[in-house]
């Protein structure tokens, strides 16, 4: 039986309205395509504090996490993903890459120029297509 891992991902926008996308490192799982940063939820932890914590490892910056924007369970070869994908506001620093190969502030209607992780894609989709 495949494992299922819960993981929470940011959409963190700055003040031009573009949104942070991150691409995963040659060693990582899913390598070399991008995401939303975050990771995985430890053990009763609630998903706004483990976003918090994950963001502030990954990417040394404090976000304030906000509410649920998408939620998706993708099957890959090894393991089940369930990604709940939060927004989230920059509250102090900036986002510097320590895990990812590359940090990029995008546009949502650019969004679609990366080739993005296939559990990611709902919550690009429904970006594009909000234009909020």
């Amino acid at each position: 039986m495949k494992k299922t891992v819960k993981v929470v991902a940011a959409i963190i926008k700055n003040q031009n309205e573009e949104i942070l996308c991150a691409l995963r490192a040659p060693e990582m799982a899913i390598p070399n395509m991008w995401e939303f940063p975050g990771g995985k939820v430890e053990e009763g932890e609630d998903l706004q504090s483990a976003l918090e914590r994950e963001i502030q490892e990954e990417l040394s910056c404090e976000i304030k996490a906000h509410d649920v924007f998408n939620e998706t369970v993708h099957e890959y070869d090894n393991f089940i993903i369930h990604l709940i994908v939060l927004n989230a506001s920059l509250i102090n620093g900036n986002p510097t890459k320590s895990e990812h190969s590359k940090l990029v502030w995008l546009k949502r209607e650019n969004l679609k120029s990366l080739v993005w992780a296939p559990a990611d894609i709902p919550a690009v989709n429904q970006l594009i297509e909000e234009k909020v």
